[in-house]
């Protein structure tokens, strides 16, 4: 039997980290080479693949680091990103901009193609998370560098992360995390509230440039944890309290000086928006996903995934049976300690809020009412994806297992055998497969070679027909974002609000046009609608609105000759084949 300890917020340990070695080395390479390995298939072609899971979310990532190229290149908005979505544009501080990312990666995306800089931020993120959490657990918080690798690659290469490695290049990148968690803990020291509160102040500077759902879900989980330790150690809490509440001040005081203007152009300038775009219910985790395999996963299987998980990125929870097992073992094994249970609680709490507002099991609605059903129309609360919040859980869990592993040292020999043998229960089923891509369409000369450029002046735009939106028309984004936004084009998948200033609701796509819902229900029902004089007016004067020089129809799209012929009645004019494209020249006369 082990004698039963008491401990602190973070546990005293005596760590055997006394600077880098050898294994940590190997330990590092690792990480880099398992990051490949789950990224290989896009590596092998980074601008002519996308990633099978979330194709559409893979091409917003190449938006976003397109818009940082011509931030460098070409001294575009920071904020505001007008090449997209012309003539209106988008407010990039309201998007998942990534600019701590996207401004250091302009010059591959630059040279290279945004397609490289994706697959290289996602294996970055994804070793990069990994080393992060093994620096913190070496350094700090275990004995041994075993139970640091264990808790490093959870962390790093759970189910969770891996789903969001289908193409969330924000999600993935968590190396900040552990360090934002490091100094929150070190605020109750005596003599660390300023210099402490600076260095936190910076961290949330930097995170919010790099995903602020992050920073959200980082906030909501310490809320909990301090809760949830003040009741079990009151007396504690009361001690440290001021020195620790200074330390936050010192640190929100001085993230919101430096933040003030960017938070004010996402929330009030143009371009701003009011919650999403669907239901708090509608991405919700499946409470039968905890003992399940991800899709992703060594053991996963595709189709009961898919019944308990809305899409391949959303897998945010995902244990297996037998990781679900040693997570409540590690949970058992440290209940003594305080800070343990604490953490313990503050992911249930988070664990729960994922389930959404009512309960779903094996893919079926129920009507169980759940906690998140009080909070999920609160400011900010409504602008998350809920079943989000199951990734604070799936990293708690990688922190447990970590210490459960440093204390099973203490345990009788037989104990640590199967202690161990559950452990490899637990992680081997859970090893990451390489994501599955498609080969896209190659892109016609028209566009890759620069033909282009001799029909779209200063001032004007290219329209890609199907116009570029999520699901319909991610070709055309793909293309104008894999030659770095270089000609503006109306239409997008981007958030911004749905019909200003009527609604200002969040919406997926560009404001709702007379043209292009003709051009969707054409393109859906493989049937050309009839077009009098006066709708060839309207479908002018939207092109006029978007400015266009040039249409090009995207060749090899659902139902492309219908498509044709009705721009061909549209303008009553034939195209003309250049460069592998049909196309329409419009003059400045039918810009009005």
């Amino acid at each position: 039997m082990v004698q039963e300890r008491d401990e602190t917020v973070v546990p005293e340990v005596r760590s055997e980290f006394t600077g880098w070695r050898r294994f940590d080395l190997w330990v590092l390479l690792s990480f880099a080479v398992l990051a490949v390995w789950v990224m290989l298939r896009l590596w092998a072609h980074p601008n002519s693949r996308v990633l099978f899971g979330n194709r559409d979310d893979h091409g917003i990532f190449l938006f976003m680091l397109a818009h940082g190229e011509r931030v460098v290149f070409d001294g575009a908005s920071l904020f505001y990103e007008t090449h997209l979505n012309a003539p209106v544009g988008v407010n990039m501080m309201a998007n998942t901009a990534i600019l701590l990312l996207s401004l250091p990666m302009a010059p591959i995306t630059h040279f290279f193609g945004a397609g490289v800089s994706v697959v290289f931020l996602i294996s970055f993120g994804l070793a990069g998370t990994a080393a992060a959490w093994y620096w913190l657990f070496a350094r700090h918080l275990v004995r041994n560098r075993w139970a640091a690798v264990i808790g490093a690659a959870w962390c790093g290469f759970a189910p969770a992360m891996i789903s969001h490695a289908n193409g969330h290049v924000n999600f993935v990148n968590q190396y900040l995390v552990p360090f934002i968690v490091w100094q929150v803990l070190r605020l109750r020291e005596p003599g660390r509230a300023v210099r402490g509160g600076l260095i936190l102040g910076a961290l949330i500077v930097l995170q919010v440039f790099l995903n602020e759902e992050t920073l959200l879900f980082i906030a909501l989980t310490f809320t909990a944890f301090v809760i949830a330790y003040a009741v079990m150690r009151r007396d504690e809490v009361r001690e440290v309290a001021k020195r620790f509440v200074g330390g936050l001040a010192v640190a929100a005081g001085f993230s919101l000086a430096l933040l003030a203007y960017p938070l004010w152009y996402q929330f009030f300038a143009r371009g701003s928006y009011q919650g999403q775009p669907f239901a708090p219910d509608t991405i919700v985790m499946d409470l039968l996903s905890l003992p399940a395999f991800s899709r992703d996963s060594l053991a996963g299987i595709g189709p009961v995934a898919e019944r308990l998980s809305l899409s391949a990125t959303e897998d945010n929870l995902f244990f297996g049976p037998f990781g679900l097992v040693m997570i409540i073992v590690a949970m058992r094994m440290l209940w003594h300690s305080v800070a343990a249970r604490a953490a313990a609680i503050a992911g249930l709490v988070l664990l729960v809020f994922s389930l959404g507002p009512s309960l779903q099991f094996a893919g079926f609605r129920t009507s169980i009412p759940l906690p998140f059903a009080l909070v999920q129309h609160l400011p900010v609360i409504d602008l998350v994806s809920v079943s989000r919040f199951g990734m604070v859980p799936a990293t708690i869990a990688g922190i447990l297992l970590a210490l459960a592993a440093d204390r099973i040292r203490e345990y009788a020999p037989e104990r640590r055998r199967k202690f161990w043998i559950g452990m490899a229960l637990a992680l081997v089923p859970l090893i990451p497969k390489p994501l599955p891509v498609v080969q896209d369409e190659p892109i016609p000369p028209f566009i890759s070679a620069g033909m282009w450029k001799q029909y779209v002046p200063e001032g004007r735009t290219l329209v890609t027909v199907p116009l570029p939106e999520v699901t319909y028309g991610r070709t055309g984004q793909r293309w104008a974002t894999l030659q770095n936004l270089d000609y503006a084009t109306p239409g997008g998948y981007f958030m911004g609000p749905e019909n200003p200033p009527e609604s200002t609701r969040g919406s997926w796509r560009a404001p709702a046009t007379y043209t292009n819902d003709l051009l969707v229900k054409a393109q859906l029902r493989g049937k050309r609608p009839g077009l009098t004089d006066a709708d060839r007016e309207r479908v002018r004067k939207d092109f006029a609105y978007w400015k266009a020089s040039v249409v090009v129809l995207v060749p090899n799209v659902k139902n492309e000759r219908v498509l044709r012929a009705f721009l061909a009645d549209a303008f009553q004019a034939p195209p003309k084949r250049v460069g592998g494209v049909y196309i329409w020249v419009l003059d400045a006369h039918s810009q009005g």
